[in-house]
């Protein structure tokens, strides 16, 4: 027996998050200046939602990646680095036909217009992930499945995978979704913003930015943006330096039945235990009113903005693993931010899980007075953390 229904019947919850997507070598350039000036690179990884998983490994939890890579140097060098965050690579597929993805960058900002990036992806192994391939098995194993908008961009058959992931089915582990829209990616095809807004609707916990809803799908503000988004139990939208604001449902929808309800999902053998408060299965329409939590960002002395939005994500999702209450799960997503955008690339150590929590339980004046710095996560402790309770 193979596919979804069979993986679903025989997987056993014994990881907290696993994350399906493309993850790249990235070459990082030793200096500023166009691509056509840089004389050498660095070699790094990337890719969202190999970064998710890595950041969640480091913050202590249980993560997974299922990916493809191609049976390669540049493979080996990503499944050996991903794994050396203590991340689950063993479901990765090596696929002998096709490359792994590789891509080179500027250290200029992303939303800059002196950004460049030279993306070699296109018939990459993980363009070739498709329904009839994947490990449903270790992708329904966890309480947590994270996926992003980008693994529908890579092709026809990327996109039935996750319109198959995504699909409602007893037994569903808690579906994350980060829209990560790249217009790049769709170019010369128009469905991008009709897929991703069908992919999120169907999500339990969705993360998007203002400037992508108002790209893709022509939505300003973020009550307009919950409004086209109402299913997701719980909607963060972000929204760069002024934050993020959290739309979580009371709702409790899916086909997991009673024992989703009660929030007894969790293995028991987890260091974790408390079930993720957004619902698990498949998302409905809210039948209760939102709670809204707005939570303002941090000051950053900002080294690249590469890569903050995948460390938002896993802080976001480490604290509702937790069970924390919504205004700090967002305030673990902005530390976990803060770290990736104090060092030059996509990774990196994040606080420790004491460091974190007390910054998180600062009060609202000593939050907003923090300004975080290169190597903030190793330094000695912030003069605001004295007003910690």
């Amino acid at each position: 027996m193979s596919g979804p229904a069979a993986g679903t019947a025989a997987a056993a919850t014994t990881t907290d998050v696993v994350c399906l997507g493309e993850s790249m070598v990235t070459f990082l350039p030793s200096q500023p200046g166009r691509l056509a000036d840089v004389p050498s690179f660095g070699r790094g990884i990337g890719g969202a939602e190999s970064n998710v998983a890595c950041a969640l490994a480091a913050a202590g939890h249980r993560a997974a990646w299922v990916g493809r890579v191609g049976a390669d140097g540049f493979g080996d060098h990503l499944v050996e680095t991903i794994a050396s965050y203590g991340v689950d690579t063993s479901a990765v597929r090596r696929d002998p036909a096709r490359p792994t993805g590789v891509y080179f960058r500027t250290a200029a900002d992303r939303g800059t217009d002196t950004h460049e990036v030279a993306y070699y992806r296109a018939g990459s192994a993980a363009s070739a992930m498709s329904p009839e391939n994947v490990p449903y098995e270790a992708l329904f194993a966890g309480r947590v499945l994270h996926l992003s908008g980008i693994t529908a961009a890579l092709s026809p058959d990327c996109l039935a995978l996750l319109r198959e992931l995504t699909a409602p089915r007893p037994g569903r582990p808690l579906v994350s979704f980060d829209v990560n829209h790249r217009p790049h990616l769709w170019r010369g095809r128009a469905e991008d913003a009709s897929v991703l807004l069908e992919l999120a609707r169907r999500a339990d916990l969705v993360f998007v930015g203002e400037d992508e809803a108002e790209e893709a799908w022509g939505i300003v503000g973020a009550e307009a943006i919950r409004a086209a988004l109402p299913e997701p139990s719980v909607l963060v939208v972000k929204r760069g330096s002024a934050g993020a604001t959290v739309f979580a449902s009371e709702l409790r929808p899916g086909p997991r039945g009673a024992e989703a309800a009660a929030g007894t999902a969790a293995p028991a053998a987890s260091t974790d235990t408390a079930a993720p408060a957004a619902s698990a299965g498949t998302a409905a329409p809210a039948t209760s009113a939102d709670t809204v939590t707005p939570v303002p960002a941090l000051r950053v002395d900002v080294v690249a903005a590469v890569g903050a939005g995948d460390a938002f994500a896993a802080g976001f999702l480490s604290a509702t693993l937790r069970g924390l209450p919504v205004r700090d799960r967002a305030r673990h997503g902005h530390l976990m931010a803060a770290a990736v955008l104090t060092v030059p690339g996509d990774l990196t150590d994040p606080p420790s899980r004491d460091r974190a929590d007390r910054l998180v339980a600062l009060d609202d004046a000593a939050w907003g007075r923090l300004r975080l710095a290169p190597d903030w996560t190793t330094a000695d402790r912030a003069p605001e953390e004295v007003r910690t309770p």
